[in-house]
């Protein structure tokens, strides 16, 4: 597997999300793929990501995801990223707030040798994204 086929696939898969074209994340997510950090509700494989990102895409419409450092190996690909959006949907459970959001987060995938998705692992701040949505209270100052 090169590089450049783990590139082509996470970037089919970020096309997919931006485009709203959920669908074609069957071509690029292996069917027993594992999240290992998955979002509220998200099952394994294509299907996962799917419900995942439909919710997010309702929530967000506007959904942008921009890439900020990439670093691509041989069967692993790491990215560090900031998402932005506005909120217009319901978010798990609450109802629009149709304040603007942008928090940062971190991934690994691991591809097979045919360019799947196979693992994930993660991290994006949703508690900063939860309070900029005035849905989770800030910590108060320690002494």
């Amino acid at each position: 597997m090169s590089r450049q086929t783990n590139l082509a696939a996470q970037t089919a898969f970020a096309q997919a999300v931006m485009e709203g074209d959920l669908d074609a994340l069957d071509k690029v997510v292996a069917p027993g793929s594992i999240d290992h950090d998955p979002g509220p509700n998200q099952g394994a494989g294509p299907e996962g990501y799917k419900a995942l990102f439909t919710e997010l895409r309702a929530a967000f419409p506007d959904l942008k995801v921009e890439v900020e450092h990439l670093l691509v190996t041989d069967d692993e690909l790491a990215f560090a990223y900031t998402i932005s959006g506005t909120h217009r949907g319901p978010l798990m459970g609450h109802p629009p707030t149709g304040r603007s959001v942008s928090y940062r987060g971190m991934q690994i995938s691991r591809f097979d040798g045919d360019g799947m998705l196979v693992e994930r692992w993660g991290s994006s701040d949703e508690l900063g994204m939860l309070r900029q949505l005035g849905l989770a209270a800030a910590a108060a100052p320690q002494p």
